[in-house]
């Protein structure tokens, strides 16, 4: 698995309103979103990352309080972008700035993978979700951890080889498009960044199922390395 780049900064998962796609234009095998924000972004400037149902895109066009933003061939490959119609909602998320509280987990914009929505039960005032993933992205996922579903940070309640489990909270419910999907439909994933990361040091100079081999010259963490480090006892 090999997350897409774009260009993008850093996000936390919190929405910060929803947007309506009102233009889509087909560029080759790009395609530029026009979106229109329903809530105020007038400080917003061309060059600005936006993160658009959990992918990081930039800002290339603003007019008349519309924004525009081209999405690459790659993007589209990994992402849901290119099944979006004019009129659907989307979740949007303008990039951390420095000294903004941190109230949800750092979520680069960088989709790891699609995931497919199995269930959807209302339980109390909550809607409980379970999302269909590929095992390779369960792998970064623990009971309680933090995982970005179409950009929204939420907590995970149960794992599984090839699910995940989420509550949806009646705020979240207001303030994000996660209640418009229904059973089928089609979510993007981001996982744990610090898991990947953590990950890579371990697996240096091993093989991830998967994955392709590592820098075999380049050792991974070891007890050693941590106890020569102040790690130990």
């Amino acid at each position: 698995m090999q997350p897409f780049q774009e260009d993008g900064l850093m996000f936390t998962g919190l929405v910060e309103g929803i947007g309506t796609i009102v233009g889509i234009s087909r560029m080759g095998g790009d395609v530029r979103l026009t979106v229109r924000p329903g809530f105020p972004m007038d400080d917003c400037r061309i060059g600005d990352s936006v993160s658009v149902n959990g992918a990081c895109l930039t800002v290339t066009d603003i007019a008349a309080r519309v924004l525009g933003m081209d999405v690459s061939t790659e993007t589209l490959r990994c992402t849901t972008l290119g099944r979006l119609k004019t009129g659907d909602t989307v979740n949007l998320e303008r990039a951390l700035r420095l000294g903004d509280r941190l109230g949800g987990h750092l979520v680069a914009g960088h989709v790891d993978g699609i995931g497919t929505i199995r269930a959807r039960d209302r339980r109390e005032r909550s809607w409980l979700l379970r999302v269909a993933v590929d095992a390779l992205l369960t792998a970064y996922m623990i009971d309680k951890g933090s995982v970005a579903v179409d950009g929204v940070s939420l907590t995970i309640n149960r794992t599984g080889p090839d699910f995940f489990e989420c509550n949806i909270i009646p705020q979240t419910g207001r303030e994000t498009v996660l209640l418009e999907r229904r059973i089928g439909d089609l979510v993007n994933i981001e996982t744990d960044l610090i898991g990947k990361y953590v990950e890579k040091f371990f697996l240096r100079g091993k093989t991830a199922p998967g994955r392709e081999p590592r820098d075999e010259k380049r050792p991974g963490i070891t007890l050693e390395m941590l106890y020569q480090n102040g790690f130990g006892d």
